[in-house]
């Protein structure tokens, strides 16, 4: 089986690999004694850099690096959540680069 990458899949492949490095606070009902462990897993599974900058009950801020498309889907993760939490927003910003 032979595969070939058209030009707009290579640009597809290119866009896949952005790195980038984002806040994300979390806000809602939330019970921090599950959802942390819940995030901390998700975020793994998914391959992201991840950091628990604060935690509250009602605001949880995460640094987190990797791939656009990822971090995406961990966004839409938080929204739904454990049955024990309401999330009410998740607010996203850049931050400068560092190890995280």
């Amino acid at each position: 089986m032979l595969l070939t990458v058209t030009p707009r899949r290579a640009f597809v492949m290119k866009q896949s690999q952005h790195r980038l490095h984002e806040r994300m606070t979390i806000r809602g009902h939330l019970e921090p004694a599950s959802f942390l462990p819940w995030i901390m897993r998700h975020a793994a599974k998914l391959g992201l850099a991840h950091h628990i900058a604060h935690a509250s009950t009602d605001r949880i801020e995460l640094d987190i690096a990797g791939a656009a498309e990822l971090i995406d889907m961990m966004e839409m993760g938080c929204s739904l959540g454990p049955i024990e939490v309401w999330v009410e927003t998740i607010d996203r910003a850049p931050v400068e680069q560092k190890n995280i």
